[in-house]
């Protein structure tokens, strides 16, 4: 569909799953094809502009991909800086993707991605899983700004036509970060009250004929928690998946990732030493082996010659948060033990394929500009932390995230901290958390103590997915779309489900 009303310049404005999932991204998503990537820049998806709410209408990509049949696309023109914060006028676009109820509507759902830096994109792939979930509503999935299809922070760089499509590639980083840092005020219009006001908006003006809830997950859950802060109105009830730590728990904060990735990954192996098959595989302790293995790497860097990274502490942090990866460590490790890489190089390609569950559209590599921006503005209490603080806090763990290390010094001009950073909204609707307890992002414990504070503003009901890591919606199907439809349906929903080991 041609519309008379599409602007070229969405094609140089327009594009794009956690920046630790960006790393797990490169290692393990195949990146769009270019000339893929440069004939779906010539799909108009952009439908209706104006001060009026934009209007839904079938998206021109809907044929292009199983996963976006029966979609419907609009664009919202919001302010460039709702909260004034950066001193700039103007305008920018939101793109929002609709993928309406399969029968009589029972209202909307709003589905929040995290990062920050990832766009609706990230849940396309899953739709059939959050209609499961949430049966019956329309399902809406914004993308913030400064990802997906709606305006970027380096609107060339990042252009569906560039070299690398909606990824940075080659030049395009030194570019686009020198823009930002030669305009400070443009940069700071993406901060996350910005990106809560546009949530806000959204949310008033998008008419809705039953009830509305809003889902976040991981990032998006903070994002929810600061656009209810701002008085946003009209929301039935709230689910959040893997709630990110209170802003201000130095415990849990992004700086210390790797920590918490260390202290699921230890789980993990004692797990194998609690199971009578993985511990008759080992032959002893698996930390004892695993601790054998990295020392090996350091005079036999050929152990590490199949590990993606070549890091083999970084690669075992990133499975932690892929479904069905980590119980498999533990056997990995003993294979490496061994001189062997057949188990590795099954699990990377099993990981492979589980990712691709995901989907991969021109828009779904995380915004690395926002990722920067949002992550060392609002989510560092360590701002002043070195390289080598990094590093030598790596050299004592077993298990280590990379998102640390690019933390520090931050190659966009960041924003001061505003009067909403770590409020607690003052009044909450029903709320639902749900979160594994293996969760190598949003550690439990944190979550714990986000609930307390959120519970003397609201109800706020938890359930906790046993044995499973961050996104409980992708990780545990049926056991929390189970909890999700009892808590959107009412006790009327009779909705089971059977947990499953995960080493035996």
């Amino acid at each position: 569909m041609k519309n008379k009303h599409r602007r070229e310049r969405f094609l140089s404005t327009n594009t794009c799953h956690w920046i630790s999932l960006a790393f797990l991204l490169t290692l393990f998503l195949p990146m769009p094809l270019p000339n893929r990537v440069r004939s779906l820049a010539l799909v108009s998806l952009f439908f209706l502009s104006g001060a009026k709410a934009a209007s839904f209408a079938p998206c021109d990509d809907a044929a292009t991909d199983p996963a976006l049949r029966g979609s419907q696309c609009a664009v919202e023109r919001v302010p460039a800086d709702p909260s004034g914060a950066a001193g700039t006028g103007g305008e920018i676009d939101l793109f929002v993707r609709k993928f309406p109820a399969e029968g009589a509507s029972r209202g909307n759902v709003w589905l929040i991605a995290g990062g920050p830096g990832e766009s609706g994109a990230s849940f396309y792939g899953l739709i059939d899983a959050f209609r499961a979930a949430f049966p019956g509503f329309d399902l809406l999935l914004p993308d913030h700004r400064g990802t997906g299809f709606s305006t970027r922070m380096c609107p060339q760089e990042e252009a569906l036509a560039s070299a690398g499509g909606t990824a940075l590639v080659g030049d395009e980083w030194g570019t686009c970060f020198a823009r930002l840092q030669a305009a400070p005020a443009q940069a700071r219009q993406f901060s996350e009250t910005n990106a809560a006001h546009d949530l806000k908006r959204l949310l008033e003006r998008t008419p809705s004929h039953g009830k509305t809830y809003v889902y976040g997950v991981s990032y998006g859950t903070q994002l929810v928690l600061r656009t209810v802060a701002l008085g946003a109105p009209g929301i039935d009830g709230i689910v959040l998946d893997s709630l990110v730590p209170r802003q201000d728990d130095d415990k849990a904060d992004l700086s210390r990732r790797s920590l918490v990735a260390d202290a699921v990954g230890r789980q993990v192996l004692a797990a194998c030493d609690a199971s009578p098959r993985c511990r008759r595989t080992m032959g002893e302790p698996a930390e004892a082996v695993y601790r054998r293995v990295l020392e090996r790497t350091a005079s036999e860097p050929q152990l590490l010659a199949e590990v993606p990274g070549k890091n083999l502490k970084r690669f075992f942090g990133s499975l932690l948060d892929v479904p069905g990866a980590p119980w498999q460590i533990p056997y990995v490790i003993k294979e490496l033990d061994e001189g062997k890489v057949t188990r590795l190089k099954t699990l990377v390609a099993e990981v492979k394929q589980t990712t691709a569950q995901l989907g991969s559209f021109p828009q779904s590599p995380p915004s690395v500009p926002l990722v920067s921006l949002i992550s060392s503005a609002e989510n560092n209490l360590q701002p002043g932390r070195t390289a080598q603080a990094v590093r030598e806090e790596e050299a004592g763990l077993l298990f280590a995230s990379s998102l640390p290390g690019l933390l520090v010094n931050a190659a966009v001009p960041l924003y001061p901290q505003d009067a909403l950073f770590g409020r607690i909204p003052t009044r909450l609707p029903r709320v639902l958390v749900i979160h594994g307890d293996r969760d190598a992002k949003t550690p439990l414990d944190a979550a714990e103590r986000h609930v307390e504070a959120l519970r003397k503003n609201g109800p706020v009901q938890v359930y906790v997915a046993t044995g499973t890591g961050h996104f409980s919606l992708w990780w545990n199907g049926a056991c929390t779309r189970a909890t999700v439809r009892k808590f959107v349906l009412g006790p009327q929903d009779e909705s089971r489900c059977v947990s499953v080991s995960s080493h035996d």
